[in-house]
């Protein structure tokens, strides 16, 4: 009796130390094999940027602080797929976009295209185009994108954003007036009231959100350029370019990105169409 419990015993320990170092096996493959997708969140959580004070990208809850729009849309739900939590900051500018992914304190970011940036992020292609207009007074007589590039027009753009860099390089005969943050709504309508300014650029769903709170301001009714949105990543790595562009088409012919736009209620932007291969 006593020497079949020893039998026993040892066939136990045998068994059980076969199952320890299979557990080993287990645990070492799931630590070195990656799981699809994990180039994107490498800290096992999706980080993202944003610019804060673009609409188009999102909005953030002054109460609560729960950001919405376009961008939280695609975070959370690229994040779904790849089986991990999110992060959403919301940044000054594009150089805060920028400057989160250099120092590797977001994964990826958001920004509309400018070759300037593409030399030090790289980019995703479009999920959406959105159109910028001018602001002008209600009484001006400038209607159109092309009557604001005459001599004595004083046009206000924001430094670094992608209007400015545009009437920056395209304007001819008017002054830019190039300033560092985005005015307030009521600022900006005082500024083209007064006489400050004669046109303010920027995306047209900031330029309509400025002129519904003043009748004495009025956006002009064609955009003076169209730019992408893109998801933006640290330079280098063509993989995860590439899983985000296979992410976007799937959501771009879904309905995800219109769905998403709509909800957002966004003025003068639409869905990319599909890249041409």
């Amino acid at each position: 009796m006593f020497k079949a419990t020893r039998v026993a015993a040892r066939a136990a320990c045998l068994y059980n130390g076969v199952m320890l170092q299979l557990q080993c096996v287990v645990l070492a493959l799931a630590v070195t094999v990656p799981f699809p997708g994990t180039d994107l969140a490498p800290t096992g959580t999706l980080r993202a940027a944003f610019l804060a004070s673009n609409p188009v990208q999102g909005r953030v809850d002054p109460q609560t602080g729960a950001v919405t729009g376009p961008a939280a849309d695609l975070v959370r739900e690229l994040a779904r797929r790849l089986g991990v939590p999110f992060t959403i900051t919301p940044v000054p500018d594009a150089a805060a976009v920028i400057d989160s992914l250099k120092t590797q304190k977001a994964d990826i970011g958001f920004l509309a295209y400018e070759a300037a940036r593409a030399e030090q992020v790289d980019f995703s292609e479009p999920y959406a185009l959105m159109g910028s207009a001018y602001a002008v007074r209600a009484d001006s007589s400038i209607k159109s994108s092309d009557d604001v590039d005459r001599a004595g027009v004083k046009i206000g753009a924001v430094k670094g954003q992608s209007q400015e860099i545009y009437v920056s390089g395209h304007i001819k005969s008017a002054r830019v007036n190039v300033m560092p943050v985005m005015p307030a709504n009521d600022a900006l309508v005082g500024m083209l009231t007064s006489g400050e300014l004669d046109a303010f650029a920027a995306n047209r769903q900031r330029m309509e959100e400025a002129a519904r709170t003043s009748s004495k301001v009025r956006v002009l009714p064609d955009n003076f350029m169209t730019i992408g949105q893109a998801i933006v990543v640290g330079k280098g790595d063509a993989s995860r370019i590439d899983e985000l562009n296979r992410f976007l088409a799937d959501v771009r012919a879904s309905g995800f990105v219109k769905a998403s736009v709509d909800r957002a209620r966004l003025a003068g932007v639409e869905v990319a169409p599909a890249a041409k291969r």
